[in-house]
């Protein structure tokens, strides 16, 4: 009789942690999916709104770049005419309307190796302009070749065709207006 208790009491003990197992899956999965990662915003040109009169707009985008993993977490501040405009993470777009005139954009310096690189713009009233901010050998500068320690390769900011620039713009997330 001791012996059909113990097995009593073990079947009850069994029965009632058999529905904890589904319970606590449940509960994990319901956590999980809290912490998936969402869906990006993928771009389009249509997302925006119409350009106001009197203004251009400046389309930035910046590419993944993963030959240049290191780079991947910087998003460097891009200027027009020394004044901030946005900050480009890697496979995100924005755009920033100006007023129509001259504007000369640059990038900031990732690991500090000054370049002075720079890309002039004429931006007429109504149109549409492309930059893309791209990761830059400092070797192309004059400076010698970059190894992983001293890290002085950087970014540029130059412009870049309507057509090229429509197709990656379809696959990058869209930031909106900077």
């Amino acid at each position: 009789a001791g012996s059909c208790a113990r097995q009593s009491a073990k079947g009850v003990i069994v029965h009632r942690y058999r529905l904890m197992g589904p319970l606590a899956l449940g509960l994990c999965l319901l956590e999980t999916t809290g912490c998936a990662p969402q869906s990006p915003r993928t771009a389009s040109q249509a997302q925006a709104p119409g350009i106001a009169p009197g203004l251009a707009r400046v389309w930035v985008l910046r590419q993944s770049d993963p030959q240049n993993g290191n780079v991947e977490a910087a998003a460097p501040m891009v200027f027009a005419n020394g004044a901030p405009v946005g900050r480009s993470p890697a496979d995100t777009v924005f755009y920033r309307d100006f007023a129509a005139g001259t504007y000369t954009f640059t990038v900031e310096p990732y690991g500090g190796l000054p370049t002075g690189q720079a890309d002039t713009v004429s931006l007429a009233a109504g149109t549409q302009n492309y930059l893309q901010v791209q990761w830059i050998a400092s070797w192309q500068f004059g400076y010698p070749e970059a190894t992983w320690s001293d890290k002085p390769n950087t970014f540029g900011v130059l412009t870049m065709s309507p057509e090229l620039a429509r197709d990656y713009i379809a696959t990058m997330t869209y930031l909106g207006q900077s």
